[in-house]
């Protein structure tokens, strides 16, 4: 059975001077950081031959997604996935200083107390599970390629929870953490996957603190 290879792509850093949640709100593209960080993510994966890279719609995944397109030998073939978008309970959020957002959203609280309990919040399963569902696809549609994912931190973690077995818990969806530009490596046996390791972000320069 061949095996096959799909990178789970954390989007890269966001310009986002006011530190608001912005959740599924336009007009968040990355920052010169996340830009290096994503044309680094794709240097790194260029000997990887990757035939698709499948992305959030959202503008700062498709970004990554373009950047690291350009790094690789031969580009792949790019395709946008409504399953992979940010947690749908960020819509609640978004908009909002990280900081105000226990005052100005209270229902924050019993999303973290456990999350699928309030009208528009998915459950880990559900969370993680449209991520994998993609992974599964693509292995079931294009066996024995390598491919990539660009998708948001809570739906690749709630992923990597469910890869793991682990209890479905806030702590458990935040001990892990899938870092901006970080990537999450998933082979799989027809659609079943059988080994997955963690890719720390690469480390590159920011180009803000190189101008100061």
């Amino acid at each position: 059975m061949a095996l096959t290879r799909i990178f789970l792509v954390r989007h890269a850093d966001v310009e986002n001077p006011r530190r608001l949640l912005y959740g599924h709100l336009d007009g968040f593209q990355l920052s010169a950081l996340g830009r290096a960080q994503a044309l680094a993510v794709g240097d790194r994966l260029r000997s990887a031959d990757l035939k698709r890279i499948v992305h959030s719609p959202l503008a700062r995944a498709v970004e990554t997604t373009e950047l690291i397109n350009s790094r690789l030998a031969q580009p792949a073939i790019l395709e946008a996935d409504p399953e992979l978008r940010e947690a749908d309970f960020s819509r609640y959020l978004q908009g909002v200083p990280f900081w105000q957002i226990p005052v100005r959203r209270p229902l924050w609280f019993v999303h973290k107390a456990k999350r699928g309990l309030l009208p528009g919040d998915e459950a880990i399963d559900q969370l993680g599970g449209r991520v994998l569902s993609v992974v599964k696809r693509l292995a079931v549609e294009h066996p024995g390629e390598t491919m990539a994912v660009v998708s948001h931190a809570d739906p690749l973690q709630a992923a990597w929870v469910l890869l793991d077995g682990r209890p479905h818990n806030e702590r458990e969806i935040y001990r892990k953490v899938v870092d901006r530009a970080g990537v999450l490596q998933v082979d799989l046996e027809g659609d079943k996957p059988v080994a997955w390791e963690y890719i720390p972000p690469p480390k590159v320069e920011d180009p803000a603190s190189a101008a100061a």
